[in-house]
């Protein structure tokens, strides 16, 4: 006799992992009440708290849109901490506070996050170089490129450009309206492209979509353009709020590290081929989220990164036993 519940468990479990962002996201936000309650902080409970909460990651949050295109499909990208850095002081010295120079500079760190993640593609595709030595290899490249010529703030922003950062519209941040249009951009070209199917199939199994006439390479290259992209992005983003051009903002803010957790917390799993761009802002808004519970609580800056670490870990392990019970 076949026994009904042993053959639906194996579904609810899936479907309760794959919930899990959500549930961690939910704790977060009651947790960081109950602690602003408890301690009669109320005013970190308004509308404006919440809006503040999430415009301090707009640069995680466009930087790990970015990398869950490269995680996706297996991959990974190291270098998204300096490219950032890059992007910022190229767009500000190419602005040197001129308004006519805006367009320019923004094209040009575009083109830079198209040639980095070109670069990591073919590293990565052509000449089968692992993703982690590949991107690490890009990132030292791109570090020692801005050691060479810059070593301190470079540039200057226009006050035109700093609305990108500082500007309101409808009572809103445009920085993260800005963000908002890059993860429904992202959702869409996921859920319903080719490409975005193309994605999920190279990662689930390079071999099978090759043997399906996918064209990998491709694939692969693309993921990590957009990757870099994202991260150019998130560079004009930082020019503008620091109104010039940091050669370390990027690597100080551990922007590689921290996409890559946030991805994983957010159910997009390392091996590629599960996931998606709505766990990844849930593991923005937790990191976020973490960041606020520890400041209103009054941890030290070493006791939070500890705490963090050990967040990361356990998410990591939980994601990697879920890979292998579903590759089982």
């Amino acid at each position: 006799m076949i026994n009904i519940a042993s053959l639906t468990q194996p579904f609810a479990r899936e479907r309760m992992e794959r919930q899990a962002p959500a549930f961690l996201l939910a704790a977060a936000v009651t947790i960081y009440i109950a602690i602003a309650l408890s301690l009669g902080l109320t005013r970190f409970l308004t509308p404006e708290a919440a809006i503040s909460i999430l415009n301090r990651s707009i640069a995680l949050g466009m930087t790990a849109a970015g990398q869950t295109f490269a995680i996706l499909v297996a991959s990974i990208d190291l270098s998204v901490a300096h490219l950032i850095s890059a992007s910022a002081v190229l767009a500000s010295v190419i602005m040197n506070g001129e308004p006519s120079m805006i367009v320019p500079a923004i094209l040009a760190s575009m083109a830079l996050g198209v040639l980095v993640g070109t670069l990591n593609g073919l590293l990565i595709t052509k000449l089968e170089v692992n993703p982690l030595i590949a991107t690490l290899g890009m990132s030292l490249v791109i570090q020692g490129c801005l050691a060479s010529f810059y070593t301190s703030f470079s540039g200057s922003v226009p006050s035109e450009f700093q609305f990108f950062a500082y500007g309101e519209v409808f009572g809103l941040p445009f920085s993260l309206l800005v963000l908002i249009a890059l993860v429904l951009l992202a959702w869409l070209l996921l859920r319903f492209t080719r490409f975005g199917s193309n994605i999920y199939s190279v990662g689930g199994n390079r071999d099978t979509a090759r043997a399906a006439g996918i064209k990998t390479a491709r694939v692969v290259v693309a993921a990590h353009i957009i990757c870099s992209l994202c991260a150019a992005l998130a560079g004009l983003y930082l020019a503008s709020r620091l109104k010039s051009g940091s050669p370390w903002i990027g690597s100080e803010g551990a922007y590689d590290l921290e996409s890559i957790a946030v991805v994983v917390i957010g159910g997009t799993v390392l091996s590629g081929g599960r996931g998606g761009i709505w766990g990844t802002m849930a593991g923005v808004v937790i990191f976020s989220l973490i960041d606020s519970i520890f400041n209103l609580a009054g941890i030290d800056a070493f006791a939070k990164q500890v705490m963090r670490g050990v967040i990361i870990v356990a998410a990591v392990a939980f994601y990697a036993v879920r890979s292998k019970r579903m590759v089982a």
